[in-house]
């Protein structure tokens, strides 16, 4: 008689983190070391795909966390739940006053965490040196267009020249690379993809196109009026020679093209149409202190209330733990039963 064949030896399920051990580990094996923490909801921009031109209602001032509540759970993400880069969003974070003594104390800690900002730049001229003093690595500025009444009607604001300025005093005090983060939209901007890469090689800067998601805090979105990353490599193409970037892309959003031979690259962040969920490595931390697994998530975890209980930092970094379990394995916006998140990307955080 044929001895039957073998069974494999069984895979050891990974199983959930035991209290007070461990990394932000989800159930499908991503692990989160990448935290992205917005500092208010408030900005000076009306951009038409993220809010309205009046504003939003935004959160109360008592529902915001401190700078000293904001630098208490960076420092548990840090030490104790295995963060290794933070990046500060808003809204506006400049528009945060405390901002430079929040990166200060991002960047003292231990182990140090590679730490950035994201914004729109207006300002940004004025307080460039004291956050290169502070610590901070690298900035990343949105800017959509150069074109000063497309800015307008973009925006909402005749502010393209702060933008630009803030753009070089983040160069010249060394906090590179500066990358620029664009949005095109369809009957919009489009026409602005290579004016856009022609001016970041001219100044240094690292240019990055972002597919337009659905975050609009008017859920104006739909899939069909959206540029999508082969629009946009269609565009840079007829006027640049692209070849793929073959350095190992890892959890990083954006995939990269050598320009007319390199070493100048060009990103595009293609998070509708070639989702990087499998490798995502981010938690995120909302200006009230609620944590979310994804942009596009419709469920959040409050530590602000528990925090201001008086939890522990032990119990603080368990509860993050538990919230990041929840993970999903993917943003499911092709699926059929997606719900855009009721928060606006202004108040999540980029």
């Amino acid at each position: 008689m044929t001895s039957p064949t073998p069974l494999p030896d069984p895979v050891p399920r990974r199983p959930d983190p035991v209290p007070g051990t461990g990394g932000l580990v989800d159930r499908h094996g991503r692990v989160a070391t990448d935290l992205r923490v917005s500092l208010t909801d408030r900005c000076n921009l009306r951009c038409s795909y993220c809010m309205p031109p009046e504003g939003l209602d935004w959160l109360p001032k008592v529902e915001v966390l401190t700078d000293d509540e904001v630098a208490r759970l960076v420092r548990i993400g840090v030490e104790q739940l295995g963060i290794r880069e933070v990046r500060f969003t808003g809204g506006e974070p400049l528009l945060r006053p405390g901002l430079v003594g929040i990166v200060q104390a991002a960047t003292a800690l231990a182990p140090r965490p590679e730490v950035s900002l994201t914004t729109n730049a207006i300002g940004l001229a004025r307080v460039a040196q004291a956050l290169a003093a502070a610590g901070l690595d690298r900035i990343n500025v949105s800017l959509d267009t150069l074109d000063r009444d497309r800015f307008r009607q973009l925006t909402h604001r005749d502010r393209l020249d702060d933008v630009l300025a803030g753009l070089a005093a983040a160069r010249d005090a060394g906090l590179t690379p500066v990358k620029v983060n664009a949005v095109l939209l369809r009957g919009m901007n489009e026409q602005d993809a290579v004016p856009l890469l022609d001016y970041c090689l001219e100044h240094g800067y690292q240019l990055r196109f972002i597919e337009q998601m659905p975050l609009d805090a008017h859920h104006a979105w739909t899939r069909g009026e959206m540029v999508t990353a082969e629009d946009i490599l269609e565009r840079l193409s007829a006027a640049h020679a692209l070849t793929p970037d073959t350095e190992e892309r890892g959890s990083a959003p954006a995939e990269r093209w050598l320009v007319d031979g390199g070493p100048a690259t060009v990103g595009v962040i293609a998070s509708v149409t070639r989702s990087f969920c499998g490798t995502c490595d981010r938690t995120r931390l909302t200006a009230d202190g609620q944590v979310r697994n994804c942009l596009f998530a419709r469920e959040e975890s409050d530590l602000r209330t528990p925090m201001r209980a008086g939890a522990t930092d032990a119990e603080l970094a368990d509860r993050w733990r538990i919230a990041t379990l929840a993970k999903l394995p993917g943003h499911g916006i092709d699926d059929p039963s997606f719900l855009q998140p009721s928060r606006p990307m202004s108040a999540i955080g980029g």
